[in-house]
């Protein structure tokens, strides 16, 4: 099987592209991965030459700095991005398609396409925003290119049901849809010695992230905060209580410090699923996130929750001063998170691709 994968190389759809990918070559499948949003950044780079030292001709990477249908210059963002998807596609000839962005849905090949959201404007306006988004161009440009993919897409995923709720009240939806969790393959960390802290990792600039409120937080340990500040024109707040900044960190870097600390925070208001915060529980930290509907969905009862700056800043105390329950939490969130495996993801997504494949085939032999 030929997969041609889309990607970004803005937030954790880079993440998720990289372990489907790798899995998938690892399967004996070919890859070719295009991504949009802007060009990668070295270390990006250097996670595709790996791939392709490793695989061979199995493997292949274009990079473009093509709009993602979300960006504020999304006029031409499916227009340009097609473009260059099907002169690729003319070349590389896929079997099957795997647009990590909807409007790619829409491309005009005669092979199956399947969609994953990983999230969209309007759920995350609604957790976000008080007031709904402006009737703008650019919304209407935004929502004409997710429904014209949703609707050519020959089937969708999401890696939380509560996602595909969220994305089924605003769109109409293809018939196929599944659920299939994310999954990572870092190597589990649980007895190292760590440092009694609180850490959290994320785009600082996206308001969904919720970072603002940790700056509301009097926490008996230090708290640290990783992530990207500035994204064009949006802006993370500067200085968060007493929290350090630490920046963008590398993704190596950033493990480095999950394994080196005993807590993560995750105070996303919106979050369809939460690739940091499963990387840190597998690196062995305990899970301590916002109550909502979510992230429930993946933690249950693995991880401890939060609905303010107070009840926060109470469970960090508890667990402060409770070696016997921090480690107890530690170890609930680690297991869970060793649920949400790559290989199981990639066999889940493998059997959804395959599925698309055959039904493409005897449509063809049909007619």
């Amino acid at each position: 099987m030929r997969v041609l994968m889309t990607a970004d190389t803005v937030g954790g759809v880079w993440t998720f592209a990289q372990e489907l990918a790798c899995g998938l070559l690892e399967r004996d499948i070919c890859v070719l991965l295009v991504s949009f949003g802007r060009k990668p950044s070295a270390s990006q780079r250097k996670e595709c030459e790996s791939l392709r030292r490793r695989f061979g001709r199995h493997f292949r990477y274009v990079a473009s700095d093509i709009a993602l249908e979300w960006m504020a210059d999304n006029a031409e963002s499916f227009a340009r991005g097609a473009a260059l998807l099907e002169r690729e596609a003319a070349v590389f000839a896929p079997d099957v398609v795997h647009c990590n962005q909807f409007c790619y849905g829409a491309l005009q090949m005669d092979v199956p396409r399947l969609v994953t959201a990983h999230s969209d404007v309007l759920s995350w306006a609604k957790a976000c925003r008080k007031e709904p988004l402006a009737d703008t161009q650019w919304l209407r440009n935004y929502l004409a290119q997710v429904q014209a993919g949703l609707t050519a897409a020959d089937a969708v995923t999401a890696p939380t049901q509560w996602m595909l709720n969220a994305l089924g009240e605003n769109f109409e939806l293809p018939e196929q849809r599944t659920v299939i969790p994310n999954g990572r393959a870092v190597p589990p960390s649980f007895n190292r010695p760590r440092e009694l802290r609180a850490v959290t990792a994320g785009r600082l600039w996206d308001e969904a992230k919720g970072i603002s409120l940790l700056g509301q937080v009097t926490s008996p340990i230090p708290i640290a905060i990783a992530g990207e500040s500035e994204f064009g024109t949006s802006q993370g707040v500067q200085n968060i209580g007493t929290a350090r900044l630490l920046g963008q960190l590398s993704q190596l870097e950033t493990m480095e410090l999950f394994r080196d600390s005993a807590i993560y925070i995750c105070p996303s208001v919106y979050e369809p699923f939460g690739l940091s915060a499963l990387e840190a529980a597998r690196c062995g930290c305990a899970v301590v996130a916002r109550d909502i509907p979510s992230l429930r969905e993946v933690w249950g009862d693995a991880a401890l929750y939060f609905d303010s700056g107070e009840l926060l800043a109470g469970i960090l105390g508890q667990l402060a001063g409770n070696p016997q329950l921090l480690t107890a939490a530690r170890r609930r969130s680690f297991e869970r998170s060793l649920t949400f495996s790559r290989d199981g993801m990639v066999e889940m997504y493998l059997a959804r691709l395959q599925q698309l494949q055959k039904l493409s085939t005897r449509a063809e032999y049909a007619a």
